[in-house]
């Protein structure tokens, strides 16, 4: 784990800071949300459920389903999905063991309630601590940036899904593999500057995913349902021009863009 990451997810506990309110760790997908008015709490939660369901309905659950989440955060997608979509086990995987104590103490009733349908496990995407062929959905939200290897995490999911098992990953990415991206981000985004969020294109998880022998490969760009309406709840904390609202400008420059790519372990 890089030092970054321990310390902000960490002891810095980025999931207490209030733009991300009601427990969930994104930037939301605001399709759902007027953007002729200021978005309250109400909007920003909603906002980040919206961005699970998104990927969730991309991954296609159906009953029978076990799932794992990969960087499940505080857990609050590993709940939704369970109550709202029904799987036969949710499995919340995380890196940082600060992340999946919370989780697991934000989570208490459900896990006594259902402990056969959900559970807290720490490991690395790279290296997930499960059997072969053990989930029929991997799905990822907000969390890909900080994947060091993607080509590795791509493996591990073709590794774990059964055959017909879907895979669905939400994150930002450079809009294609120019030499300047990096350093272009770095100087608008103090998240790119000190290394937490790594500057990929969205074709390197894409490509990885076909190489490790996956089908049906998509990339889908959310970025009009993503950065406008975070700028919007970043408007309330942050003036225009400090590096928080760039992630907006970078959108618009055609540096950056939010993705969700899917694709499908053939049978």
């Amino acid at each position: 784990m890089r030092p970054v990451v321990r310390e902000t997810y960490g002891p810095a506990d980025l999931s207490a800071e209030p733009i991300f309110g009601g427990g969930f760790i994104n930037f939301g997908y605001w399709k759902a949300v007027d953007p002729a008015r200021p978005p309250g709490e109400p909007e920003r939660i909603r906002s980040q459920r919206d961005l699970y369901r998104h990927v969730l309905d991309a991954a296609a659950l159906r009953g029978p389903d076990r799932v794992l989440e990969v960087g499940c955060g505080l857990g609050r997608g590993c709940a939704l999905a369970l109550e709202e979509y029904g799987p036969a086990a949710v499995t919340g995987l995380d890196v940082h063991p600060q992340q999946l104590r919370r989780a697991r103490e934000l989570h208490t009733d459900l896990l006594r309630r259902a402990p056969d349908r959900l559970r807290f496990v720490q490991g690395a995407a790279e290296r997930i601590p499960s059997e072969d062929e053990a989930y029929d959905a991997v799905v990822s939200v907000e969390a890909a940036q900080h994947f060091p290897d993607l080509t590795a995490f791509a493996e591990e999911a073709a590794r774990i899904l059964r055959p017909g098992g879907r895979t669905a990953v939400a994150s930002f990415f450079t809009v294609d593999d120019a030499p300047t991206r990096p350093g272009q981000l770095a100087d608008l985004l103090e998240t790119y500057a000190n290394g937490l969020d790594l500057a990929r294109p969205v074709a390197a998880l894409a490509d990885a995913f076909s190489a490790a022998g996956l089908t049906e490969v998509r990339v889908e760009p959310i970025g009009a349902q993503v950065w406008p309406g975070w700028d919007r709840w970043l408007s309330r904390w942050w003036a225009a021009g400090t590096w928080p609202r760039n992630f907006l400008r970078a959108y618009e420059d055609g540096i950056l863009d939010y993705y969700t790519v899917t694709a499908v372990r053939a049978r």
